[in-house]
């Protein structure tokens, strides 16, 4: 959950105290995985002039401070990841309290984002088409980041390639009409996503994960399907993506989302069992009953749980009490269990 909270003027990309809080406050509560927010791999990356990156010294000295924060917050071993991304044609926009829309212009701290081709995202401004130099930089910067991660102290990386981001508009055959090696056929669409996981995945350790977050689906005819995302998924996993992390949308404008609770679980079951792959679950998965229930149903290994822990921070020791079993505390917080004696 991006917290555009990075200050464009002293200290661009850097996560900054609000960060430190906002990720360990999910470590005091019970979480098992933290993931951040959409951190950029390069300046041209970010959704926002407030998003945070992962390519540059001062960015990883500030993450560090956050995962050293994280592994010793808590009493139940909690990993962190970062999520790797690239914003494509839909970077360098208002965050969502500014209240301003669409594109921020160069004059007020904006820059020129990018894509696959020079389409628009709706009402953004107009992208430049990458060439191939873009691309080999872009692919080399998935994996600089990906080395950056490892001496930040992260425990895994995750790669974005949804919601209308850089990959997603490679992946998806109604923004991609590039007619090079980079687009067309399926084989090419999912060519940069595969490039940059082999990147990544050179980058870390042998054994460190490496999860893959796709949009199933762009919900409109033409489009990416569960067909086709499962066949992703079986490549991806061929170049060493160890869980597919499922949700969908946000390639296009004007599309219908059947919306409502787990809307989305039938994606990560269908890719579970067509790649053979882990998957994990995310989408109005609010409580411990819901989210138990797609566990013990095999729709899905994990699941992600986004704007219900920014309600409940301690989202996990809650459930899993509601579930008959008490995760341990903090023994700052042990006071406030069941079991609290003082």
């Amino acid at each position: 959950m991006c917290q555009y909270s990075a200050d464009p003027e002293t200290a661009p990309g850097v996560p900054t105290d609000w960060h430190l809080m906002h990720l360990a406050q999910f470590a005091a509560g019970g979480a098992a995985l933290i993931l951040t927010e959409a951190t950029a791999v390069n300046a041209q990356g970010r959704i926002s002039p407030r998003d945070v990156g992962i390519y540059t010294d001062q960015q990883v000295a500030a993450w560090q401070r956050i995962t050293t924060l994280v592994h010793s917050t808590g009493a139940v071993n909690t990993k962190i990841g970062v999520q790797l991304a690239h914003a494509g044609r839909k970077a360098s926009t208002y965050w969502p309290f500014a209240h301003a829309e669409n594109s921020v212009a160069v004059d007020d701290g904006g820059w020129e984002a990018v894509g696959p081709t020079g389409e628009p995202f709706g009402a953004y401004a107009a992208p430049r088409a990458m060439d191939q130099a873009d691309i080999d930089a872009v692919i080399a910067d998935f994996g600089a980041a990906a080395a950056r991660a490892v001496e930040a102290g992260f425990d895994t990386v995750e790669i974005h390639a949804a919601h209308g981001y850089l990959l997603h508009e490679f992946l998806s055959p109604l923004v991609n009409t590039r007619s090079d090696q980079w687009g067309g056929s399926e084989e090419n669409r999912f060519r940069l996503t595969l490039a940059v996981i082999d990147a990544v995945r050179a980058a870390i350790p042998e054994d460190m994960p490496v999860l893959l977050r796709i949009s199933a689906t762009d919900w409109a005819e033409g489009g990416l399907d569960a067909a086709s995302s499962i066949r992703l998924a079986q490549v991806a996993k061929q170049h060493g993506v160890d869980l597919i992390d499922v949700s969908t949308a946000g390639a296009i404008t004007g599309v219908t989302i059947p919306v409502g609770p787990g809307y989305q679980t039938t994606f990560a079951e269908q890719i579970r069992n067509g790649a053979n792959i882990p998957t994990a679950a995310v989408g109005l998965i609010t409580d411990s009953v819901q989210a138990e229930h797609i566990l013990a149903t095999g729709q899905a290994d994990a699941i992600n749980i986004a704007r219900a822990a920014l309600r409940d921070p301690h989202w996990w020791q809650r459930a899993a009490h509601d579930l008959g079993v008490e995760l341990a505390w903090a023994p700052q917080y042990e006071r406030a269990t069941p079991r609290g004696r003082y």
